[in-house]
């Protein structure tokens, strides 16, 4: 309640307080003041039921039950007000005590503390609505007693002073008279130190916090009263001033103002605004103790020191505030470390992707930065930035919507943090973008490159569904001796060569080399060749070997391409990149004259196997390419091995199916490459007469062995009844090696018997293996 909003209710308490100051000079005797100070009271307390009564038919629930009860309370005060001007102005008797005004003044304390109940359960607003210090503290229910044992303490020492005190020491008239001369006293300290509380602690929603602060400084000013008859009473005096009676006018005047106010619609432009720090919370507690300090103080100086009481209840208030202040000091430190705790989180968000919890741009930039910086100076090892981009990502939004986008997204990052050491450093610039920062000693950059993309070919989980994912990626080794580089040159040089992965067909990593001739282009260097060797082309070897002994059988012919700017580009890049531009044939024909030649100029006594795209199977010129190499160096026709590659499927299993036959007739073996990937399937098996499957990696590195080897037996001993062979692919470890091994493999390739090299490599060895 403010004085802008109720301008009327602020002169009454003027004019109130103005007559009882008058009236207790008596100008026109004493007679006429105790008619004017009864006939005001009485016209308060009356004044008070009928604000109760009449808000009380216009609000519903506890807003109604908390005016009803104070106005029941306040009934009978006022029927005790009536009984005592009885008393005293027309049967003359002074003061009486006990009486019938006493059971009326009496029940009010009863109803008022319960009104005070039902106003503390009024709540209408969630707590988090409001912010209070105490309440985000370990320590908030120790602080809430021990303030409710300071106050009580407090307000003891002060009503012992005032009235207690000498109440307990007379001897009185009689044991009732004693009895209700310090039910005044007691009644009136548990109401107002349950009042006070209240409002300390914050139990009243802030809608009806005026109601209470009301309510409170009338029970105070009627408590005030009490205290000043209870003393009255117990020396024997024979009147009361009107002086005295300020606070039985005042009080109801007060508990009137309370009944009135409503709790208004909030202000919309108030819904938002942050509410301050409450200081009736925070001073409250610590009115009273000034209060009992200024009390002790004036005794001593008047030479009248507390008596005994109040020495010991006032050291125990002593010790009471100190724990609190003590407790504060605890909660201080608790909401520092918060503080600095939330400043932790805040810069986290501030460098973090919220998604997928990895660096941002600006993180990445930082690093980046200070890596580039620390390279320069010479105080770091090598720097390796990779840029990656996921390819036709918007077809995931668009089939499972941006939710299912943000799952793909954050597996995705989970994916390329297993790729990298714990030091380096995982960042998403934006969207599907993604780039990585290796700083010190790490692997070969495109080894670090294979296993990413290998990471990613492995199908993610979106809402159900398993979805493949492909990434081009850009790949830039910077050059120390390189003066003036930049972060941004940086970053400008993988988005470069990431964008000419997706040119080449996507689903690729390029090397960035500084190059005036453009992006690398396969077709072109294929075409320009004229049906020769393209510049940068060459073929590895990889062995094939018989286990367990390990010894080699055959060597698979891999093909390489490095592009005039000395950018190294995978075989799943150059190869789609003339598959794309219907090279496909040319290219199979020259991997297979090369192998051919190659393997017959070593000199040893190996098998080889060439790949061959799918979708050539039974077209005539494979035919002829495979007879006219075998003729042209004359290499026998079964120590050359056609490997079916199902990059695409075959399109027609019947006609494949013969065109395998007629290379068998030429005396070539015909395998099935990465059996249990891409298109391949029991069916095709079953369609298709090969003499060899090709077990993909998939079925022989997982992260479940006892399953993979289960799985392995099985496809071994079917391939056994059909009396096809299988060779076990990617085998890098001892323990995969005998996992196939006992699962009845008996050839296997991968790292673990010997990386891709050139023949002449290859050959040294062999024959040391021999």
């Amino acid at each position: 309640m403010t004085v802008r909003r109720y301008p009327g209710a602020i002169l009454l308490v003027f004019v109130a307080v103005t007559l009882v100051v008058v009236n207790g000079f008596a100008f026109w005797g004493d007679t006429f003041a105790l008619w004017v100070d009864d006939a005001m009271q009485l016209s308060a307390g009356v004044g008070a039921v009928v604000c109760g009564v009449v808000v009380a038919r216009r609000v519903r629930g506890h807003q109604r039950w908390w005016r009803v009860l104070v106005a029941i309370g306040m009934t009978g005060w006022s029927l005790g007000q009536c009984a005592w001007s009885w008393y005293q102005l027309i049967d003359g008797r002074g003061l009486p005590s006990p009486s019938l005004a006493d059971v009326g003044y009496l029940s009010f304390p009863v109803f008022a503390l319960a009104a005070l109940f039902v106003l503390a359960r009024a709540r209408v607003r969630p707590d988090r609505e409001r912010w209070q210090p105490a309440q985000w503290t370990a320590h908030f229910g120790v602080a809430v007693v021990l303030d409710g044992l300071v106050v009580t303490g407090s307000l003891f020492i002060l009503t012992w002073t005032a009235a207690l005190g000498q109440l307990v020491r007379a001897t009185g008239p009689d044991a009732l008279t004693w009895a209700v001369a310090i039910a005044y006293p007691l009644s009136d300290l548990v109401i107002v130190v349950v009042a006070v509380l209240l409002v300390v602690f914050d139990r009243v929603d802030r809608p009806y916090r005026a109601n209470l602060l009301l309510a409170a400084v009338g029970i105070v000013a009627l408590a005030c009263s009490d205290s000043v008859f209870a003393y009255l009473v117990s020396i024997g005096a024979e009147s009361m001033k009107p002086w005295s009676d300020g606070g039985f006018v005042l009080g109801p005047l007060f508990i009137a103002y309370a009944l009135l106010v409503t709790p208004g619609q909030r202000r919309r432009d108030d819904a938002g605004q942050p509410v301050g720090v409450d200081w009736w919370q925070l001073a409250l507690p610590y009115v009273p103790v000034t209060a009992v300090a200024l009390l002790i103080t004036v005794q001593v100086v008047a030479g009248a020191g507390p008596d005994g009481v109040e020495v010991s209840v006032g050291a125990l208030v002593v010790f009471l505030v100190l724990a609190r202040q003590l407790l504060s000091l605890l909660d201080n430190r608790l909401l520092l470390r918060r503080v600095y705790e939330g400043q932790q989180q805040l810069t986290h968000q501030a460098y973090h992707d919220p998604l997928t919890g990895l660096a941002n741009r600006a993180l990445f930039a930082d690093r980046l930065d200070r890596a580039v910086e620390q390279s320069a100076e010479g105080g770091h090892g090598p720097l390796v930035l990779i840029f990656v981009d996921l390819d036709d990502f918007k077809e995931v939004n668009d089939r499972f919507g941006h939710a299912g986008g943000d799952v793909l997204l954050h597996a995705v990052a989970q994916r390329l943090l297993s790729c990298v050491r714990a030091g380096d450093t995982v960042a998403r610039l934006g969207g599907d973008e993604f780039a990585i920062l290796l700083e010190g000693e790490v692997d070969a950059p495109q080894a670090v490159a294979d296993r990413i993309q290998s990471a990613l070919r492995r199908p993610f989980a979106v809402h159900g569904t398993l979805v493949p994912v492909r990434a081009s990626m850009g790949l830039v080794v910077p050059d120390p001796a390189e003066p003036l580089v930049t972060s941004d040159v940086l970053l400008g040089r993988a988005d470069t060569s990431m964008y000419a992965g997706k040119r080449l067909g996507k689903d690729t990593t390029v090397v960035y080399h500084p190059s005036p001739d453009g992006p690398p282009d396969f077709p072109s260097a294929l075409r320009r060749a004229e049906g020769g060797l393209p510049e940068g082309f060459a073929l590895v070897f990889q062995p094939i070997v018989r286990l367990p002994d390990e010894t080699p059988v055959a060597v698979e012919a891999l093909a390489r391409w490095t592009a005039r700017d000395g950018t190294s580009v995978s075989p799943e890049t150059f190869v789609r990149a003339a598959e794309g531009a219907g090279l496909g044939a040319e290219l199979d024909a020259l991997v297979l004259d090369l192998a051919c030649r190659e393997i017959t100029a070593a000199g040893v006594d190996l098998t080889v196997h060439v790949n061959v795209c799918a979708s050539r199977l039974g077209a005539a010129s494979l035919e002829e390419s495979v007879g006219a190499a075998l003729d042209r160096y004359g290499l026998p026709a079964d120590r050359l091995i056609v490997e079916i590659t199902e990059t695409v499927p075959v399109p027609d299993l019947a006609a494949g199916a013969a065109a395998i036959r007629r290379l068998q007739d030429l005396g070539v073996r015909v395998a099935l490459d990465d059996f249990g990937a891409g298109y391949s399937s029991l069916t095709v098996l079953h369609a298709l007469p090969v003499d060899l499957i090709k077990l993909d990696r998939a079925l022989t590195t997982g992260v479940r062995p006892d399953r993979d080897a289960a799985l392995c037996r099985s496809l071994v001993g079917l391939c056994a009844d059909l009396e096809v062979a299988v060779v076990a692919e990617g085998i890098e470890t001892a323990e995969q090696a005998e996992l196939v091994t006992r699962a009845g493999c008996t050839t296997a390739q991968g790292y673990r018997f010997g990386h891709p090299a050139a023949l002449a490599s290859l050959r040294l060895s062999t024959l040391s293996a021999g």
